[in-house]
């Protein structure tokens, strides 16, 4: 049986977390329909990278990223300070999770050249 260490059981409960936050706390039009893929947390738990992806592409994801890696970074982390309990909240980073969008890409591929 697999254990797992500290930084994945936080690196868990932090994506738990922040899709509450953007679930009940985020109100930004920018920011549209996002889902926290994975929280990658360092060994110290000082720093958190987040993988996110958008299911519906009404916005530009890499905008998304600016936008949550800028102006929202601060909000989010103090959020996060107040529900987690942790000495200090992680600093986050941000990053779009193009894996989604490839297999979906793949998959029309694959269905296109094969017609039945």
């Amino acid at each position: 049986m697999e254990t797992f260490d500290r930084s994945q059981r936080v690196g868990a409960a932090l994506r738990r977390a922040l899709s509450e936050i953007f679930r009940t706390q985020v109100r930004d039009p920018r920011v549209g329909n996002l889902t926290i893929q994975e929280v990658r947390v360092s060994r110290d738990l000082s720093h958190a990278k987040v993988y996110f992806t958008c299911f519906l592409q009404e916005t530009d994801p890499r905008m998304q990223e600016k936008l949550l890696n800028g102006a929202l970074r601060g909000f989010l982390r103090r959020q996060l300070a107040q529900r987690i309990a942790l000495r200090a909240a992680p600093q986050l980073r941000f990053v779009y999770d193009e894996s989604i969008a490839y297999g979906d890409r793949l998959t029309r591929l694959i269905d296109a050249s094969n017609p039945d």
